[in-house]
């Protein structure tokens, strides 16, 4: 597998990491022991980046990381967030409050079963707490050994550079894909002024750019990818009809559509370390063959003018599902 680093503080990870999995696929009595087999087997290919949340399956995904990498810790690089709430009535909430802080991390600790975790997200900005106290509460636990790096999650780039003068970010995650290339604008380059490395979740636009998702009929009625506009009758038939070029490279390297869409996101920079989530042992390793494919300047050109920014229908979220703070 081959090896990218994020940010300037000499955070190593692999080029092509692991998010928290599919919350799409269900897997029924056995949904643990799968995941957990997966992790490992992500794990014997060198993908040692592996993406979590307290907010994850209400932190059990954080426990199933913990009994993935019992034995094996000197190979896995932990990540996990926190800050992000689901509230009672189904909306959203966030709780970035420095006296929070070491409360959430210790609870992610005894998940995970270790003793300091390697990289540290804020899942969420609050926008009731300055930027600078939640890092300053953060940057605390680096200080006790608790964290090694820290990182923010979709912060807009103003919140990010506020953020970095109080302590080094290693890390930004924002969603980016061919399907989704809003951080184009400012974000991206904000982190490179900064030197702050780049995670892009959800880089297969949600299934779409996998080939798998053909119609609403692919996704169950209780689907949370059925809230997302871009997959509601009308738009999902309009963005399905963007595919053609993407099959026709990926027929060309005999490769699949998620890997060239993989290996685009990878020629955007040394700096981009896409996290795919999947629970399945096959995509894991699909995924990870796509570091050792390499498209061409015109592939890329092709794939880039295709999916030009806002050709697709309909928004990434729902209306008021969350904001980006800070521009």
């Amino acid at each position: 597998m081959k090896m990218r680093t994020l940010g300037r503080q000499g955070l190593r990870v692999c080029a092509i990491g692991l998010g928290m999995g599919s919350a799409t696929t269900n897997f029924g009595e056995r949904d643990g022991e799968v995941q957990v087999a997966t992790m490992r087997r992500a794990l014997d290919l060198g993908v040692n980046f592996l993406d979590s949340s307290d907010a994850y399956q209400k932190g059990r995904h954080e426990q199933l990381i913990g009994e993935a990498i019992r034995g094996r810790r000197a190979e896995a690089i932990v990540v996990s967030k926190f800050g992000n709430l689901d509230l009672p009535e189904g909306g959203k909430g966030y709780n970035a409050r420095p006296d929070y802080v070491p409360v959430a991390c210790d609870r992610s600790l005894r998940q995970l079963g270790v003793d300091t975790i390697d990289l540290y997200y804020l899942h969420r900005i609050d926008p009731d707490v300055p930027i600078e106290d939640t890092v300053g509460a953060m940057s605390r636990l680096v200080e006790q050994g608790k964290v090694r790096f820290l990182g923010l999650c979709e912060a807009g780039a103003e919140s990010l550079a506020r953020a970095h003068r109080v302590h080094p970010i290693s890390a930004l995650q924002t969603e980016y894909s061919l399907w989704e290339r809003h951080v184009e604008r400012e974000i991206l380059p904000a982190c490179r002024r900064l030197g702050i490395g780049f995670v892009p979740y959800s880089p297969l636009g949600r299934g779409l750019l996998t080939g798998r998702v053909r119609s609403l009929e692919d996704i169950a009625p209780n689907d949370r990818r059925r809230i997302h506009p871009r997959f509601h009758a009308g738009n999902i038939e309009k963005n399905l009809q963007l595919l053609a070029p993407l099959e026709r490279i990926a027929a060309t390297h005999a490769a699949t559509t998620a890997q060239v869409a993989l290996a685009w996101l990878l020629a955007q920079g040394e700096d981009i370390v896409p996290i795919p989530g999947t629970k399945q042992q096959r995509f894991v390793e699909q995924n990870a063959a796509a570091v050792e494919l390499a498209l061409g300047a015109a592939e890329i050109a092709e794939l880039s003018e295709a999916f030009r920014p806002g050709v697709g229908a309909g928004e990434r979220y729902p209306a008021g599902y969350f904001r980006t703070l800070g521009g």
